[in-house]
């Protein structure tokens, strides 16, 4: 591209949930044009466009995200019958991702560099994410990457983050469960945290690493022996859920997916996952052999994606989407939204288990509140599926804490 000419584009969205960051084709005006307000907010195209036609009121994110536009960026009135946006972006937040050249780490640290809110992004990992990090360094969005390599350089990836992200671990491969990658991701995820809390106890942390279920309780031990556990700052992140099962739904009853928001409930493995159905906004009538039928495909869509990639890695693309909703999601949420809502595997008193996931509101200091309505009148299909779960998310927990209480924690 020549230096001489400022080239920019025009971004065409389609209808399609997956295909929101559209087509980039050439265009003789400074301007994008897309179909979601996402578009807006997560393409920074910050230097090369001057303004933005915005035609439907959606989100990338889900449909209460869209507020984060009118705090990221200064409105400035129309010259013609669209909405035009100047990008100001408030830049100010630090982000860590821990595993960043794996699978996940890698479009994950993608996503994340396109978020306005983002003002720093270091990258840490045990080999191989200089390059990456050099990769996303040359997209031009406001965030200064850095790349950090091995155990001697963690501490200083870590200092004065505002949100860590945990990707790291094994992935799971055909014929394992994610019982199976317990013990080598449990050490990892009990090392990056114990690294956490000596660094940047304050963070908002996001637990990705499998089995969920397990890592969660165990990165909550880690910091209970460091001294600074703060319960409404961990997050075991279940978007990927809520993602399949809005996109499920919506391809099934042929839905607007924009509008379409399904709780999912429980934990993140087999039948700890659940979606409640019954609670679908848009109202939707099921059968009980759709319910069934999209419960079970919910459940599974992990091991369906490991499948079709025979052997060549499990689900690391929507898992790195999902992951960037709930990241974004945190940022707008410390930078003041007071309107954020995301499912998430918390520590919770909705049931008698020590951890749940379920819809909570976010705020600056993390988990404001646990959402409890989502959880009365269940249909019997759902009570009974919600009793079947708790007996293995339990035991789940029980080893999670117990990994640590067996290798405790170095001072």
């Amino acid at each position: 591209m020549a230096a001489t000419s400022a080239t920019t584009f025009s971004i065409g969205s389609t209808a399609s949930a997956g295909s929101k960051f559209g087509r980039l084709t050439q265009s003789k005006a400074f301007s994008i044009k897309c179909n979601s307000e996402n578009c807006i907010r997560s393409i920074s195209c910050l230097k090369a466009v001057s303004s933005v036609s915005c035609e439907l009121k959606s989100s990338f994110l889900g449909t209460e995200s869209s507020i984060a536009l009118k705090r990221s960026y200064r409105t400035k009135a129309p010259k013609s019958s669209q909405r035009s946006y100047i990008f100001q972006p408030q830049a100010s937040y630090k982000v860590a991702i821990l595993g960043a050249a794996g699978g996940i780490g890698q479009p994950l640290a993608l996503l994340i560099k396109m978020s306005p809110l983002v003002s720093a992004l270091n990258l840490y990992d045990i080999a191989n994410v200089k390059g990456v990090a050099a990769d996303i360094s040359h997209c031009n969005t406001p965030s200064q990457v850095s790349d950090f390599t091995g155990e001697s350089e963690l501490a200083n990836c870590l200092e004065d983050v505002d949100v860590v992200v945990i990707p790291a671990g094994v992935p799971r491969k055909p014929g394992m469960t994610r019982d199976d990658l317990f013990n080598i991701n449990a050490n990892i995820v009990k090392t990056l945290v114990e690294a956490v809390a000596d660094n940047c106890p304050d963070a908002f942390i996001h637990i990705i690493s499998n089995p969920v279920n397990s890592t969660v309780p165990i990165a909550a031990e880690v910091l209970k022996q460091k001294g600074v556990y703060d319960p409404k700052k961990l997050f075991g992140v279940t978007t990927l859920d809520v993602v399949r099962a809005n996109t499920f739904v919506a391809q099934k009853k042929n839905l607007k997916l924009i509008d379409v928001d399904v709780p999912v409930v429980g934990g993140h493995a087999g039948i700890t996952i659940l979606p409640l159905l019954s609670k679908t906004k848009p109202s939707v009538t099921f059968t009980d052999e759709e319910v069934e039928e999209l419960t079970v495909r919910i459940q599974n869509a992990g091991t369906e994606v490991v499948e079709a990639k025979a052997g060549a890695g499990s689900a690391t693309l929507s898992m790195a989407y999902a992951a960037a909703r709930f990241v974004e999601s945190s940022l707008r949420a410390l930078d003041g939204d007071s309107d954020v809502y995301e499912c998430s595997y918390v520590q919770s008193d909705l049931t008698e288990l020590p951890f749940f996931a379920s819809r909570i509101k976010l705020g600056r200091k993390g988990v404001e509140a646990v959402i409890s309505s989502e959880l009365h009148g269940l249909t019997e299909y759902e009570q009974k599926a919600l009793e079947a779960l708790k007996p293995e998310l339990k035991a789940s927990i029980e080893k999670g804490v117990a990994f640590v209480q067996k290798q405790p924690v170095t001072a």
